[in-house]
């Protein structure tokens, strides 16, 4: 991912923290000649220490679990909030549109892990983290030949993390002025994505 200087973001804590936040993830692999990329939510597994592992499970009719076989590594793309952003935002006279957004890449090495008990860990964990807002949360309580049907019918995997790679575009190489005119609009926009992206340039300290 090209970064500029202005926009890279490091630390495994705080890149850790923005995956835990954005977990579904787009898994991108390589095989016959093509990129292929699935849409999935994973879990970061932070137990081995830094930079961890990304748990997650495919679809067994999915061929790209066949792509984790072969020990190539593998990206996994994660994105948070984003915004087109305006000239009309700015106090400069003369600029141009631009988008902000943030994005974190992670690499590894990917595996696919026969095992039903692994399986069946990933998944009640990741129940466990999507159903933890709901005052209540389903149960997981299904008919035993119903639930060993669909764990046949799925493959779960880890990708084994090398580095992670942070890109946080909020216009850190703006004026004051300008990522104050930039706030101003967002905060004030119908958008949910432009008011969270306003919410995200106050937290990083840059309006002043």
């Amino acid at each position: 991912m090209y970064i500029p200087s202005a926009f890279n973001v490091e630390g495994f804590e705080r890149l850790a923290r923005f995956i835990d936040e954005n977990s579904f993830g787009i898994v991108v692999t390589h095989a016959d000649g093509a990129p292929f990329a699935t849409h999935v939510p994973l879990l970061l597994d932070r137990e081995g220490g830094a930079p961890g592992k990304l748990l997650g499970h495919l679809a067994r009719a999915n061929p790209q679990w066949r792509h984790l076989e072969g020990g190539s590594e593998a990206m996994v793309i994660f994105h948070g909030a984003h915004a087109y952003i305006s000239p009309r935002f700015y106090t400069a006279k003369v600029a141009v549109p631009t988008w902000n957004y943030l994005a974190v890449h992670a690499y590894g090495i990917p595996r696919i892990i026969e095992d039903a008990r692994f399986l069946e860990q990933v998944l009640e964990r990741t129940i466990a983290k999507y159903e933890a807002g709901s005052a209540q949360p389903w149960q997981n309580n299904l008919p035993e030949d119903y639930k060993q049907a669909m764990l046949g019918a799925i493959v779960g995997f880890e990708v084994g993390l090398t580095r992670l790679e942070g890109k946080f575009k909020l216009g850190q190489n703006r004026s004051q002025p300008d990522l104050n005119g930039v706030y101003a609009a967002l905060s004030q926009s119908a958008s949910v994505d432009d008011r969270r992206m306003a919410e995200i340039m106050k937290a990083e300290h840059l309006i002043g």
